[in-house]
């Protein structure tokens, strides 16, 4: 019932595809999965390729698979392929500066819901953010989330923590990653998050996963071997009812992982790189700040890497969708009868 109210009460504003709807209704595993890293995350022709791989990994691994997006004007839990393809289009061409009248594209995070959702506009789409995923899934009913790293806390300047953090901080959903994207200040990230109570579980790993590296020099409190111990401690958090997620950090592939010292060193000179350009720049506007500063030093990290990170964050992406989907196969299998 508290399930059927909650579908009712968003009926205004979200659409739920109909498998996404069944599922939650049959009590079927559901993961969701972000689409910012479809419109603003990766480049053609990698965003598209990377979104579906994604979906096939959630069913592969026996759960449904509900890509979050703005579609037409409205939020829509459950992108169909086709619907994917058209979002990987739109980012093509706004990523070309060929942006077509007939649609404007946005990254969405948890701000900006209210704004565009009032204006009841179909020409606008957009890629749902870390943060506004989760909390789309939370509103849904939907307990489990793949996404590559959350946002975290930047070196320069620290107040400008990510909205993926507060976001954490009160949605109880089940949240997977390799950690934090690397180019974060990860120690205060991880400071945020221990202060607002959200647990990070190392899936087979001891230390924090730096995105880009399967270690790091931040251990870990709390860890589980598999998906079955993952979706244990899940139970036991939705029955104490804490009122945050659960961060399971996964670490990248070994196959396809970096060294943390290579990586901090790129990352280093990118942010070297990006000092020294605001500080030649003649006006404000010609500056990179705020939401622009990840997607240049993510850039800038593939290009010096000779598109090493960018191998890693595939690769991350489609085994943190696998791991999610198996996590919350087992929690449906073993547990979620309790919950």
């Amino acid at each position: 019932m508290r399930w059927l109210q909650r579908i009712a009460s968003l009926g205004a504003y979200v659409d739920i595809a109909p498998e996404v709807q069944d599922a939650l209704h049959q009590g079927r595993p559901v993961v969701a999965l972000e689409s910012a890293v479809i419109t603003h995350g990766l480049p053609a022709p990698y965003n598209l390729r990377i979104a579906l791989e994604m979906e096939e990994e959630v069913r592969a691994a026996g759960a449904i698979p509900a890509t979050i997006a703005l579609w037409a004007g409205r939020i829509k839990v459950g992108l169909t392929p086709g619907e994917i393809e058209t979002l990987a289009d739109l980012a093509d061409s706004w990523q070309r500066n060929r942006r077509p009248a007939r649609a404007r594209l946005y990254k969405i995070s948890v701000r900006d819901f209210s704004p565009l959702l009032a204006r009841q506009e179909a020409d606008l789409y957009g890629g749902t953010t870390v943060a506004a995923t989760l909390a789309i899934a939370g509103q849904a009913g939907i307990a489990f989330f793949a996404t590559g790293g959350i946002g975290g806390v930047h070196h320069d300047p620290p107040y400008d923590v990510s909205a993926d953090l507060p976001q954490l901080a009160h949605t109880p959903v089940l949240t997977v990653c390799a950690g934090a994207k690397a180019i974060l200040n990860l120690d205060a990230t991880l400071e945020y998050l221990e202060t607002w109570g959200v647990p990070v579980v190392g899936y087979g790993t001891q230390t924090f996963p730096a995105f880009y590296s399967a270690e790091s020099p931040w251990p870990l409190r709390h860890w589980v071997q598999g998906p079955v111990e993952a979706a244990r401690v899940w139970a036991v958090h939705r029955t104490l009812a804490r009122p945050t997620a659960l961060l399971l950090a996964v670490p990248p592939p070994k196959e396809a992982a970096l060294s943390w010292n290579y990586v901090r060193r790129l990352i280093e000179a990118a942010l070297a790189e990006l000092e020294a350009h605001n500080a030649a720049a003649k006006s404000p506007a010609q500056q990179i700040r705020g939401a622009a500063v990840t997607p240049w030093l993510l850039a800038r990290l593939t290009e010096l890497s000779d598109e090493r990170t960018l191998r890693v964050n595939l690769a991350l992406l489609r085994n943190n969708a696998r791991v999610a989907a198996r996590v919350a196969q087992a929690w449906v299998a073993r547990f979620a009868a309790r919950a």
